[in-house]
């Protein structure tokens, strides 16, 4: 940290996003200030599920097993049309710990993110909004500019500021951020309440019918989410009642439903928009503040939440000095086309509910069955919905020998400690030695080499009876030294009895193998030096 800063990472935004990144760092000794303009809890909570992925990360700061205690786990999403069951996309059978969804409002995600925030010694500074900021220190630093309820003025000077603070950022604005899109815009009304003859509890369900579309997510004990397509409404007009989604109930899902008295409604506008860019110099963008999509399939949150996750492993590194600035740049590369992605499958999730002619929903439905006759839905729209099969075409990403597994697909092992043991390092990168079907001998030759050479660049880990179980059709029989990142994903498969390659596909990742052993690194070095040569 610099002499003048008053933290490492100044974040801005107090919701799950900012929140994760802030637990994640807080883990690695990073000096945090969380500042939050306001947040009050209330029951209109428009996020209400965690996919699989996304509880898996979320292992990465000890909260999940918080989170599926206070949560109703859901098997999959089912689909209707006109009251007839059309395909489902499961859950189980998929290669993770978290086999399943968990509906869970947001304002219970935050509660139990904040308490872990609290417990890793993090403050949340609320009622400071921001209203500037100063680039132009000779030494990077950024000079934040804030504001309290009563309009005093504050200034905070950080090296690194993270813009957490929801679609109408202001850091994005004070960053001068392009935000573009508007490939939908659809008004969505949202409501909790009990439903009596909905369908099993054990799913979420989206409705389609010429009338619209409904989603119905179950929160357990009988009550429901219940998010509907609605005309625009003017400002200020007010929140639909009961009769308004008993009428889409009819219309649209299954069987003869009955809604109760509503917790809670509103009716929100939904547009699609992502950011010209995710980094500006030391500030960065996650979450809202960085992108925003259709609500169809229940993907903003945990989209959000991937974003903190890929930000503060690179972050924290690059605060610590064990990892170049570059990595900042993969950032933004990584997962902006995440959010482009994100957008084209949401955007056309939303069109697939908006269907009207018959000759249109006789072709969404036909495909519908014939894809979920085929497999088709298990193999293809699981991952993509559960967010399992999130791959990143990155720089940071190197080559592959691996049969089975591409460079920037998630690798299929538990990212927390199982039995107490933990597979893969949690703030570094891992390099597996992978046997394959080597000689005895000449394996351990190699072994006794790489950690040798490796010593202080990765953590070295050696696979036992159960991983290699899952991971004999990814690895194949070849020898290797898989290269992991801290979040799970492939970095590079390469010949283990080269330790060049593997120093190089660690600083193809970002590592500085020299500053890992005290020499003098400077931020523009293109070549590894030190280590493993």
């Amino acid at each position: 940290m610099s002499d003048r800063a008053d933290c490492d990472v100044l974040i801005v935004g107090g919701g799950p996003v900012g929140l994760v990144t802030g637990c994640e760092l807080l883990q690695r000794g990073v000096r945090v200030r969380l500042v939050d303009a306001e947040r009050r809890f209330t029951r209109h909570s428009r996020a209400n599920v965690l996919w699989p992925r996304i509880m898996e990360l979320l292992d990465r700061i000890d909260v999940t097993r918080r989170l599926v205690g206070r949560g109703h786990p859901v098997s999959g999403v089912g689909y209707f049309s006109q009251g007839r069951r059309i395909g489902d996309v499961p859950m189980d059978g998929m290669p993770t710990r978290y086999p399943f969804a968990l509906v869970i409002s947001q304002n219970t995600v935050e509660e139990v993110l904040r308490e872990r925030f609290a417990e890793l010694g993090g403050t949340i500074e609320s009622g400071l909004r921001l209203t500037g900021l100063d680039r132009t220190a000779s030494d990077g630093t950024v000079l934040s500019t804030l504001e309290d309820a009563d309009g005093t003025t504050h200034h905070i000077r950080s090296d690194w500021l993270v813009g957490a603070d929801g679609a109408h950022s202001t850091t994005r604005e004070l960053l001068g951020v392009d935000f573009e899109g508007d490939v939908v815009d659809v008004s969505f009304a949202v409501a909790d309440a009990p439903v009596d003859g909905a369908p099993d509890d054990d799913m979420t369900y989206y409705c389609y019918s010429p009338d619209g579309g409904l989603a119905l997510g179950p929160f357990g004990e009988g009550l429901w989410r219940l998010a509907i397509t609605v005309p625009h409404q003017e400002p200020g007009a007010a929140p639909p009642g009961r009769g308004v989604f008993q009428q889409a109930v009819d219309e649209r899902a299954p069987g003869h439903a009955v809604v109760g008295e509503l917790r809670w409604s509103a009716v929100f506008r939904a547009r699609c928009r992502i950011a010209a860019t995710f980094r500006a110099g030391r500030c960065l963008l996650a979450g809202d503040a960085a992108h925003i999509t259709s609500p169809a399939g229940g993907q903003g949150m945990n989209t959000g939440i991937q974003d903190a996750v890929n930000l503060a492993w690179r972050l924290a590194g690059v605060v610590d000095g064990s990892l170049r600035d570059v990595v900042l740049d993969h950032y933004d590369s990584e997962r902006r086309a995440a959010a482009h992605h994100v957008a084209r499958t949401t955007t056309a999730q939303t069109k697939w509910g908006m269907a009207r002619t018959p000759k249109r929903i006789l072709l969404r439905d036909g495909l519908f069955h014939l894809a979920h006759r085929s497999g088709l839905l298990r193999r293809r729209i699981t991952p993509l919905v559960s967010q399992l099969g999130v791959r990143y075409d990155s720089p940071a990403s190197g080559p592959s020998l691996a049969p089975g597994i591409r460079p920037g697909e998630r690798v299929p092992l538990p990212l927390a400690p199982v039995n107490g043991r933990r597979v893969l390092a949690r703030d570094e990168p891992s390099v597996l030695l992978w046997p394959g079907r080597a000689v005895s001998g000449d394996w351990q030759r190699v072994k006794e080499r790489l950690h040798k050479e490796l010593a202080g660049l990765a953590q070295v880990a050696e696979p036992d009876a159960v991983v290699r179980r899952r991971l004999r059709a990814a690895l194949g029989g070849r020898p290797l030294a898989v290269v992991i990142r801290p979040d799970g994903h492939l970095a590079a498969a390469v010949p283990p009895d080269d330790p060049e390659a593997v120093a190089q596909a660690l600083y193809t990742l970002g590592v500085r193998p020299a500053a890992r052993q005290g020499e003098q690194v400077h931020a523009h070095d293109t070549t590894p030096t030190g280590g493993a040569r």
